[in-house]
């Protein structure tokens, strides 16, 4: 299972940039965030955290060209249409393999 976790979340974060905004946000969303709050520091400066470090997240995959893997989740339960991996970098899309090679 994290295998299968670590496989896609590489598949999807390929873009320099949105790796690097990643590896702000994440931390940002979930460690310093929680370190705000246990340590009781002003509510806005946790949303702020939690909100600033998902915005980064976003930002990347806005970049990337793919959407963020809560958004894939909830456009699933939807039944709307999603775009879990950048243009012409899908893993189970023989065509994809060509583009990933050329760029």
């Amino acid at each position: 299972m994290l295998t299968r976790f670590l496989t896609n979340y590489i598949q999807r974060h390929t873009h320099p940039l949105n790796r690097l905004l990643h590896l702000f946000g994440v931390p940002l969303t979930f460690v310093v965030t929680t370190i705000l709050v246990v340590e009781s520091e002003p509510w806005w400066w946790s949303v702020s955290s939690f909100v600033g470090g998902y915005a980064l997240q976003f930002l990347g995959h806005a970049i990337e060209g793919n959407d963020a893997g809560e958004v894939v989740l909830v456009k699933k339960w939807m039944g709307r249409p999603y775009r879990e991996f950048a243009p012409g970098k899908d893993p189970h899309d023989p065509a994809a393999g060509e583009d990933a090679l050329e760029g």
